[in-house]
């Protein structure tokens, strides 16, 4: 027996629960966004460098309620 899946709402950042897919993020940010990490010389640290971690999208301004979205999904970031 075959499955099929309706494709209508299932990946939409404003799901039936309110809540964004993490399959939706992952492509939207495949898209529109970026993770990178620096690392910089710093030699008031122990190692002598700093570790810089940051996950990046980027939206227009008509768009600035997914931005939000995925604020409250992470619970941290700036918008």
């Amino acid at each position: 027996m075959d499955t099929v899946i309706s494709s209508d709402n299932q990946f939409r950042a404003d799901n039936q629960q309110g809540r964004l897919d993490p399959l939706w993020i992952v492509g939207f940010v495949d898209g529109e966004g970026c993770f990178s990490i620096s690392i910089f010389k710093n030699s008031t640290t122990k190692l002598g460098v700093q570790v810089f971690p940051e996950f990046v999208v980027t939206q227009g301004a008509k768009s600035l309620n997914v931005l939000e979205d995925l604020q409250k999904y992470f619970k941290c970031g700036k918008v």
